[in-house]
């Protein structure tokens, strides 16, 4: 039951919701309006820019045009950023290489490598036609653009649009000079971009004088030179201020297309190039028909050039490697340096003689494409090296290339690890019998087996099954070790078939693993340069000759070796490289596909090894070392030892001839004079033997007609 005296109070509603509710309706009914007249103030204020008709047309294509030049603009800057980065650091490109002039060991020229520059020739000094004829051929406007000929290239456009295949191009002088000092000479867009950047850089950071004299001394002229003044010296042995018109011309038409028109190459295309560089002449104004005229009538004439293609490339190339290592680990100021070098630039002739002639013979029956040789004296001097039959043709260095396996040249190492650690001599018997390891077994080369027989014996019949039995009495990887002491640089894999010379190796190194033996078992690396000093005379490399080596074989296991490498010669694979009167010992080597065959050995004089085989890696039609090799090793060591003092061979039993010198004390005289003895000539030996034959088979009556025959 309720209670009668209570009272329920009423409570009143609260006012605040619905104050906050009204005024949040009525300020975005406020903003809403306010939009409005905002908007509509916009409109009327927009309506001032309304056009309609042809001038709305031009105002979207303005409006469209100033987009697109905003988004050109942004990708403009990134397409640049990388010729900031290049004019980063204020340099230009490092010359592109030293240069070098190399000297045979008796001090005579014999080649350069790397570049021949000179910028000591102020460019008010450089004739008038020369600068001209470079103006009306490269860039005729180049006084009057900001960097980029854009006439210049619009022409170049339309040209090759029609065509046209001249060397005429859209790049300015500026431009050009850009690619040279920064950039590479890869032909793409973006390089042709940022070619254009730079060239706008060298007009704001250079007078135009100064980027004309820039252009003049770092574009490269062909035949190693860069700039005209070196390229003057070279083509006619002048100086730039003394060349005449015509050749002004000939140096001006170099600039786009030195390898194609350099005027040792091809004199023909170099002479119809500077003839069109006159017309250039006269077509831009500079000079009149007449003027011209004579130049015309008479064509620049280079200097002779044969004295270089002559040069021993093939070593030149290599030592220019070698002298590259040197400079940069010495500090110098220099780009240009000279070498004093081992070559002899007889016995290079006889090398190259000895090899082409040998190739060229037996092409046709043993397909056979390429051979190499090195020959070093027995302290490891480099006296020839022959990388190839035609350097012309190819410029590829065999004798240095370690790609080549050597066969059963390289049991050299297994026979002397065996007598260094087993204590074996030439005349303990090994049988000859078969042999596996796992499920290889190898077999020899007339698949029969020899029984017992003395280490010698089976070295000089080169029989495989023995040199892998010897493997396994020494370990294979001792065998590896000492093949690398000895001068092999190549790693290879130590696999079961080490023994026969399944491995990697160069020409060169075979030549210094051989000189050990030649050299009383001491470590003889190969090495091609002597002296080196910058063109001013400052010393930069000096090598010591009397420092100490190390010795890897003793003289127990050089003399056994020796003599085991005679047997080769005398009765074994080698017979085609004994040489009357010299003590010779060397291996042969061929390898299973017939793909590589090598002869490898020594005199007292001199180590040479030669290499057979062809470039794409095709097997030869049964080529052996002891039949190319062996005959190419033997012409080379029967020219190399005319007119000089033989040396016997330490372990072999072999007494050369004396020696008779008339006047002795003349000769002693002359002995601190550093000058090769007279050599014959390759042909000349070769006439004087078919002149001895001729003599023994005509008898002394008839003398005069079997002379006169020779001849």
């Amino acid at each position: 039951m309720q209670d009668p005296f209570y009272t329920k109070e009423k409570r009143k509603k609260s006012s605040s919701m619905l104050a906050a509710d009204a005024w949040l309706d009525s300020s975005i009914y406020e903003s809403g309006q306010s939009m409005a007249r905002g908007w509509t103030r916009f409109q009327d204020f927009m309506s001032i820019f309304h056009v309609s008709g042809f001038k709305r047309l031009v105002v979207e294509i303005l409006s469209d045009g100033l987009s697109f030049f905003a988004i050109g603009c942004v990708l403009m800057v990134a397409l640049a950023l990388p010729a900031f980065d290049a004019t980063a650091t204020g340099e230009f490109n490092k010359a592109e290489d030293y240069s070098v002039v190399f000297l045979d060991r008796y001090g005579a020229e014999i080649g350069r490598r790397g570049i021949r520059s000179d910028d000591s020739v102020a460019l008010a000094d450089m004739p008038d036609y020369l600068i001209k004829a470079t103006l009306a051929t490269e860039d005729r406007r180049f006084y009057d653009h900001f960097g980029i000929d854009v006439v210049g290239t619009l022409r170049a456009i339309m040209s090759n649009a029609g065509g046209d295949s001249s060397t005429q191009g859209g790049s300015s002088i500026t431009q050009q000079l850009a690619k040279n000092l920064f950039l590479s000479s890869e032909r793409t867009i973006e390089r042709k971009v940022i070619e254009a950047f730079l060239a706008v850089w060298l007009e704001w950071h250079y007078s135009k004088d100064q980027i004309l004299k820039l252009y003049f001394d770092n574009a490269y002229m062909g035949g190693g030179n860069f700039g005209v003044v070196a390229a003057s010296d070279y083509y006619f042995g002048k100086k730039v201020q003394d060349i005449s018109l015509a050749e002004a011309a000939m140096l001006s038409g170099l600039f786009k297309a030195p390898t194609r028109y350099a005027p040792h190459v091809d004199l023909a295309a170099a002479r119809g190039r500077a003839n069109l560089v006159l017309s250039n002449m006269v077509a831009a104004g500079f000079l009149t028909e007449g003027q011209v005229t004579a130049a015309r009538r008479h064509p620049a004439t280079p200097i002779d050039r044969v004295a270089d293609a002559n040069s021993p490339n093939y070593f030149l190339d290599w030592a220019f490697g070698e002298a590259k290592t040197l400079i940069e680990t010495h500090n110098h100021t220099s780009n240009n340096f000279v070498v004093r070098t081992t070559i002899d630039t007889t016995l290079q002739k006889y090398a190259e003689e000895a090899i082409i002639s040998t190739v060229r013979d037996g092409t046709e029956q043993y397909d056979v494409g390429q051979a190499a040789m090195v020959v070093t004296d027995t302290e490891g001097a480099i006296r020839a090296m022959v990388g190839g039959v035609d350097y012309a043709k190819s410029q590829f260095n065999r004798a240095i290339v370690s790609t080549r396996q050597p066969g059963s040249s390289y049991k050299v190492f297994v026979y002397a690890e065996a007598l260094e650690q087993l204590g074996l001599t030439p005349n303990d018997r090994i049988t000859d019998r078969p042999v596996c390891i796992g499920d290889w077994c190898p077999q020899n080369y007339g698949r029969n087996y020899k029984g017992s027989v003395t280490l010698a014996s089976a070295f000089a019949q080169s029989l495989n099954t023995v040199a892998v039995t010897l493997s396994i009495k020494t370990g294979r990887d001792p065998i590896a070790a000492l093949s690398h002491r000895m001068g092999l640089q190549a790693d290879y894999p130590v696999t079961r078939s080490l023994a026969l010379g399944v491995a990697s190796v160069s020409v060169l190194d075979m030549t210094s693993s051989y000189a050990v033996l030649a050299n009383h078992g001491y470590k003889t690396p190969a090495f091609g340069i002597t002296r080196m000093s910058t063109l001013g005379g400052e010393p930069i490399f000096d090598l010591d000759l009397d420092a100490p080596r190390e010795r890897l074989l003793s003289d127990t296991t050089v003399a056994g070796m020796n003599s085991m490498l005679r047997g080769v010669v005398t009765g074994g694979t080698g017979r085609r490289a004994q040489i009357a009167g010299v003590p010779s010992v060397g291996k042969s080597g061929t390898t299973s596909s017939y793909r590589d065959a090598w002869f490898c050995g020594f005199t007292g004089n001199y180590v040479a090894a030669v290499w057979f085989g062809n470039d794409d890696y095709h097997p030869t039609n049964r080529l052996t070392g002891g039949t190319l090799p062996a005959t190419a090793w033997q012409k080379f060591m029967a020219y190399a030892h005319t007119n000089i003092e033989i040396k016997p061979v330490f372990g072999v039993d072999f007494v050369p001839e004396q020696t008779v010198v008339a006047d002795a004390e003349a000769e002693a005289a002359k002995a601190a004079l550093l000058e090769r003895p007279p050599s014959l000539t390759p042909q000349a030996a070769r006439k004087l033997d078919n002149l001895a034959d001729m003599f023994r088979a005509a008898g002394a009556s008839e003398l005069p007609q079997a002379a006169s025959e020779a001849l």
